[in-house]
């Protein structure tokens, strides 16, 4: 197989390493590195018995993303107490999400993640009081510009980022899991209310729930920076709850009872291609009601495949930057109307320009 898919070989069949000379390390530890699953991969390696047949140089270079990974760990945990501690007073729900959510529920794809943030969802009606309670912990917006709170504040599902003013940490708070001028609209109600209590006393979404929001966030959202590690997400917390049983009913189910039947369509084709994860044919043809036409399946099926791939020289083919900046595109349509959505792309080209 070419090098393009080097990373994605070796995460569907680790033992493929046993078989890479100098130059294929090499490639393997820069692509993953790209895509932010370095630790990850030496997670994926140990986990197999494989680490002996990793050679010392890139060994070097695993072992070093796994001790960045576990200090990182360690920072969102004391965050999670920290906000815990802040939020505790206003007596809410106060749910985390995404990694670091994976991490306090002790999820396999924890293992090796690296952080940029922590998500959090709260009510929408409380919001004023955690965004204050937040403030007099330390928290500020890191959004200063009056249109960027304007376009966070009406039409987006989350407050400005908050930044930590002494720790730098950055904290994300959400009160829904899509814009409310996206064409999609999941109740957060039903997500808060079916939260469960992981570690220490913390919440995280439900399983389905955690599926289905991982799912919205890479192929509604169109955030594709990092688009493998995200469906590698995915194909863990699938590998993890499809053991439960009656998961996978609950999960098309729920999709349905939050109009967000056609990301896990896509999040279920893509996982099942790319990573081999192990979704029941029937679930497949079951989710495929909530799919694309016919005329327009093969087109998004090509797009996404290309901008899954690791975003790294070697993996780049000809058309791969506009696969990449169609779906941006796609993921600002489906979050905003036109008459916002043209101002608003408008005003960020601006930007860059001036």
């Amino acid at each position: 197989m070419s090098g393009a898919s080097l990373l994605v070989e070796v995460l569907r069949y680790p033992s493929r390493v046993v078989s890479l000379d100098p130059g294929g390390w090499d490639l393997l530890v820069r692509q993953a590195r790209r895509a932010e699953l370095l630790a990850h991969l030496y997670a994926v390696l140990d986990e197999e018995g494989l680490r002996a047949s990793v050679p010392p140089a890139p060994l070097a270079h695993l072992e070093s993303a796994r001790r960045l990974a576990r200090a990182q760990q360690r920072v969102v945990r004391w965050e999670a107490r920290c906000i815990h501690r802040a939020l505790a007073p206003l007596k809410i729900p106060v749910v985390f999400l995404k990694g670091a959510a994976y991490l306090l529920a002790g999820l396999p794809n924890s293992r090796g993640r690296l952080f940029n943030d922590v998500d959090i969802l709260v009510p929408r009606e409380r919001l004023e009081d955690v965004e204050r309670a937040l403030m007099r912990h330390g928290w500020m917006s890191t959004h200063l510009d009056a249109y960027d709170q304007r376009y966070y504040r009406t039409w987006m599902h989350e407050l400005p980022p908050l930044r930590h003013i002494r720790r730098h940490t950055v904290l994300d708070v959400h009160h829904n899991i899509l814009p409310d001028t996206a064409r999609l609209h999941p109740d957060p109600r039903k997500l808060l209310d079916s939260a469960r209590e992981a570690e220490c006393g913390f919440l995280v979404l439900a399983p389905e729930d955690m599926v289905l929001h991982s799912a919205t966030h890479l192929f509604h959202d169109g955030e594709l920076e990092q688009g493998l590690r995200d469906l590698v997400d995915l194909d863990i917390l699938l590998r993890r709850f499809g053991k439960d049983e009656g998961f996978w009913h609950k999960l098309l189910e729920r999709a349905a009872g939050l109009e967000l039947g056609r990301p896990l369509y896509y999040a279920l084709c893509h996982a099942a291609r790319c990573l081999n994860t192990p979704v029941p044919e029937s679930a497949l043809e079951s989710a495929s009601a909530a799919g694309p036409s016919r005329l327009l399946s093969p087109f998004m099926r090509a797009l996404f495949e290309r901008a899954l791939e690791v975003d790294h020289a070697s993996c780049r083919r000809p058309g791969d930057g506009l696969a990449r900046w169609l779906l941006y595109v796609r993921g600002h349509y489906l979050r905003m109307p036109l008459h916002l959505l043209l101002p608003h792309l408008a005003r960020k080209a601006w930007r860059r320009v001036d």
